[in-house]
C-alpha cells in the first residue's frame, strides 16, 4: 500500500499499523500526488488524521495526542496517535476488528505496566485501545507477575543466556538460527571451543561489573542435542567463570524427546539444572511428521518419564496453535494429552510465519485465523481450570489470527529468565551464536549486542578476536 506522510515521519508506527490491518501489503513510499489505494497519515497541531483510500473510497480515522512531561514522551504519544487514527480509518474502512484492537507491540505488558503505575485499569487500557477485554485480564496479569518479579532483583542481578544452534533435524516452521547437527556434526567441537571461549570472556566481565546472574538458561537450537560429555563440560566452564552462588534458575531446553538421554539428564542434575523443556508442540503423530520432527507422541510421554525419574526437575511443554494439518478437535486432544502430564509449565505459542522458515515457501494447510482462535481460547479456558496462572506474555509478527504467546504456570513455578527476558528486566548477556544481549539503562533504554548468526561466523569471530 503506498503511505505519504505529513508531518511526521514515523514510518515504523506506520508499518506496524499497516501490517496489522493488511498482513498481505508492503509499506511504498511514492513521490508525486496521491492516487489509488493509500494511506494519507498527517499530524499537526496535537492531532494525527487519516485518510485511507480503498477501491475509490476514502475513509476516516482521528486521534488526538495524550498531554506529555517530556520530548521522549511526545515521540511516543505522537507515534500512538498516528497509529490509532490509522486503526480507526482501517475499521471504518471494513476490515475485521483484531483481538488486540490497535496495539502492535511485541510487548504489551509495558503499556499496562504505565497504566497500572498511574492507577488505571485494565478495563481503561481496553478502552483505550479497543484491545478484547479477555486479552486486556491477560495482559494484567502476566504484567502483575512481571512487576512481582522487578521487585524481587537487586542491584547487580542479571541473567545469561547460552546458545546451542544445533537440532536433531529443522522444523518446517523454526526461524531461529539452529543448524541439522547430523549434516554439521564437524563444527560442534570447534563450536563448543570458541562458546568456552567468549563464556570465559563474559564471566570476567561480570566479575569485574559486580553483577551476579540469577537466572540462567540454555537455548539454540536443542541443546540437548549435544553429549552427554560436552554438556558436562559445558556446564564446568561456566561454574569455573560465573559466581552461581546467587542463582535462582537454570533451565535447560531439552526440547526435543529423542535427544533426552538418562545420562544427560544425570548430568544436568549434578550441575543443579532444576527446569528443563520437553517441547511436543503437538501430540498428534500426524502433525509432527507435517512439521518435520521424526518422533512420535509416544517419545514424548517416554521422555517425560525419564525427566520425572531422574527427579528433581521442573517442567515446561511447549505447544503450538496453528500448526500445518491440525485442527481445533486436534489441538483440544493435544491439550488433553499434556495436562494428562501434569508439567509444571506450559507455554501456549500461536503459529508465526516468519521468513526463513519452510513454511514461509509453503503454507498450505495452515488452519484459518478462526480456527487458531479456538484453539488459543481451548488453551486459556484449559489450563486456567487446571490451576494454571498465565505469567508472561509476548506477540511477533505475522502471527495466525493476531494472537499472542502465553507462558502458563502452577503456581510458584514460573520461569524469572521468561520474565526478565520478555520484560528487559535486568541486564540479559547472551553467549554463543545468534544470541541477543540486552544491556538495560536506568532510564528505560536498551542496548543490544547480537553474536553472528550462524556457526560458521560465530566461531570465525571468536577465534578473531582471541588473535587481535
Amino acid at each position: 500500500m503506498d503511505l505519504y506522510l505529513t508531518g511526521h515521519n514515523y514510518k515504523y508506527a506506520a508499518e506496524q499499523m499497516l501490517l496489522t490491518l493488511y498482513p498481505a501489503e508492503r509499506p511504498v513510499y511514492p513521490e508525486g500526488a496521491p492516487g489509488g489505494d493509500r494511506a494519507e497519515l498527517a499530524l499537526a497541531e496535537g492531532e494525527a488524521v487519516c485518510r485511507l483510500t480503498r477501491d475509490g473510497r476514502t475513509f476516516e480515522g482521528q486521534a488526538a495526542v495524550r498531554p506529555f512531561d517530556s520530548d521522549r514522551e511526545r515521540v511516543r504519544l505522537e507515534q500512538q496517535a498516528v497509529k490509532l487514527s490509522f486503526y480507526r480509518a482501517g475499521l471504518a474502512a471494513g476490515v475485521e476488528k483484531p483481538v488486540w484492537g490497535a496495539l502492535t507491540g511485541v510487548k504489551p505488558g509495558k503499556l499496562m505496566a504505565r497504566y497500572l503505575k498511574e492507577g488505571k485499569t485494565a478495563a481503561q487500557f481496553a478502552a483505550d485501545f479497543d484491545v478484547d477485554p479477555d486479552r486486556a485480564a491477560l495482559c494484567e496479569a502476566t504484567t502483575r507477575a512481571a512487576l512481582e518479579a522487578k521487585a524481587s532483583l537487586a542491584a547487580g542481578d542479571i541473567g545469561l543466556y547460552v546458545g546451542i544452534p544445533f537440532c536433531p533435524t529443522r522444523c518446517a516452521y523454526c526461524s531461529f538460527i539452529s543448524s541439522a547437527v547430523g549434516a554439521n556434526e564437524k563444527l560442534v567441537e570447534p563450536y563448543l571451543a570458541a562458546l568456552h571461549e567468549e563464556i570465559r570472556r563474559t564471566g570476567g566481565s561480570v566479575r569485574a561489573a559486580g553483577q551476579r546472574p540469577v537466572a540462567l538458561y540454555f537455548g539454540g537450537g536443542t541443546p540437548t542435542t549435544l553429549s552427554a560429555a560436552q554438556l558436562d563440560r559445558l556446564c564446568a566452564v561456566l561454574e569455573e567463570n560465573f559466581d552461581l552462588t546467587a542463582l535462582r534458575e537454570y533451565t535447560v531446553e531439552a526440547g526435543r524427546p529423542d535427544t533426552i538421554t538418562r545420562e544427560k539428564l544425570e548430568v544436568l542434575r549434578a550441575h543443579g539444572v532444576g527446569r528443563v523443556s520437553v517441547n511436543p508442540q503437538t501430540m498428534s503423530d500426524r502433525v509432527l511428521a507435517a512439521i518435520g520432527r521424526a518422533h512420535t507422541a509416544q517419545n514424548i510421554v517416554d521422555a517425560l518419564a525419564l525427566v520425572r525419574k531422574a527427579g528433581g526437575f521442573e517442567v515446561n511443554m511447549d505447544l503450538i496453535a496453528g500448526l500445518p494439518k491440525d485442527t481445533v478437535a486436534g489441538f483440544e486432544k493435544t491439550m488433553n494429552a499434556v495436562l494428562s502430564l501434569a508439567p509444571e509449565n506450559v507455554t501456549v505459542h500461536t503459529l508465526a510465519i516468519k521468513n526463513g522458515s519452510y513454511l514461509a515457501r509453503d503454507p498450505a494447510a495452515l488452519p484459518d485465523g478462526a480456527a487458531v482462535g479456538r484453539m488459543v481460547e481451548l488453551a486459556g479456558q484449559k489450563l486456567a481450570a487446571a490451576g494454571y496462572e498465565p505469567y508472561y506474555l509476548y506477540r511477533q509478527k505475522y502471527m495466525s489470527g493476531g494472537f499472542e504467546n502465553v507462558g502458563w504456570a502452577r503456581p510458584g513455578t514460573g520461569s524469572l529468565y521468561n520474565i526478565l527476558m520478555m520484560e528487559e528486566l535486568c541486564p540479559v548477556l547472551a553467549m554463543g551464536a545468534g544470541g541477543s544481549t540486552k544491556l538495560t539503562g536506568p532510564d528505560g533504554s536498551i542496548i543490544r549486542h547480537v553474536n553472528p548468526k550462524y556457526p560458521k561466523e560465530y566461531i570465525q569471530r571468536i577465534t578473531a578476536d582471541e588473535t587481535m
